[in-house]
């Protein structure tokens, strides 16, 4: 298991030693910034697992580097907890409402901190590893590792085909066009022609239905597309 990695945002020394020495104690590397464009760096170029971050900061504020973060698909899931001397209510609640995943007002326990960190980081753990795996009757599809199995056998899928079932499972019940398809899968690769769907939703189909001349997962809507069929039971 790797090392967790927690960078500190605030421009209070003392508090940042203090933060880091109880972090690193339980195992955490430690990096720190001490306003809202040395963070916004340090987060681009690294790979941080949280952040504990200050609302009051010189140049980019807090609220803001929250905004920043959630509004930028690379950094939209990085978990991060409100830190400040601000305990009003409206803090709060702006401050979750623009992402944060928590909220602790200064003065506080170093130890709460740390328990914090830990609690956000395990709840994050098990969203991640739940939203990376989709069921679809006999199906499992891993995000994360792309794999695609079939009544936990292994499907031996080529990378087109893996994206082209994905995206018809992340979006199931919807009926896609072949453009539509093409665009979203084969996206600007050149010389792809709509009959190409065809050809691989029918591949796709020798893969994953027990008859692929009557499929109960990949379905056809005549005259306009293809849609993974939502209501599917997983057969016995």
């Amino acid at each position: 298991m790797h090392t967790k990695k927690v960078l500190i945002v605030d421009d209070e020394p003392d508090l940042v030693e203090l933060v880091s020495y109880n972090l690193k104690k339980e195992g955490f590397e430690v990096s720190s910034a001490a306003d809202g464009e040395e963070a916004l760096n340090k987060i681009r170029k690294g790979d941080f697992n949280l952040i504990v971050l200050d609302l009051m900061l010189p140049g980019i504020q807090g609220m803001e580097l929250c905004r920043i973060l959630r509004n930028d698909p690379k950094t939209k899931s990085l978990p991060i907890i409100m830190l400040t001397a601000k305990g009003e209510e409206v803090d709060k609640i702006l401050g979750l409402e623009l992402g944060a995943d928590d909220y602790i007002t200064k003065p506080f326990s170093p130890r709460e901190l740390v328990a914090r960190v830990k609690a956000v980081l395990r709840r994050y753990g098990e969203k991640t590893i739940e939203e990376s795996v989709i069921h679809i009757g006999d199906l499992t599809i891993n995000r994360e590792t792309f794999a695609a199995l079939k009544r936990n056998r292994p499907l031996n899928l080529s990378a087109t085909e893996f994206k082209l079932l994905l995206y018809l499972a992340e979006r199931k019940g919807r009926v896609f066009s072949r453009d539509q398809l093409l665009n979203a899968v084969w996206k600007d690769e050149a010389f792809v022609e709509p009959r190409t769907v065809d050809v691989h939703i029918r591949r796709l189909r020798t893969h994953i239905e027990e008859d692929p001349s009557n499929p109960r997962h990949i379905k056809t809507r005549r005259g306009i597309g293809y849609y993974m069929d939502a209501d599917i039971l997983r057969s016995a």
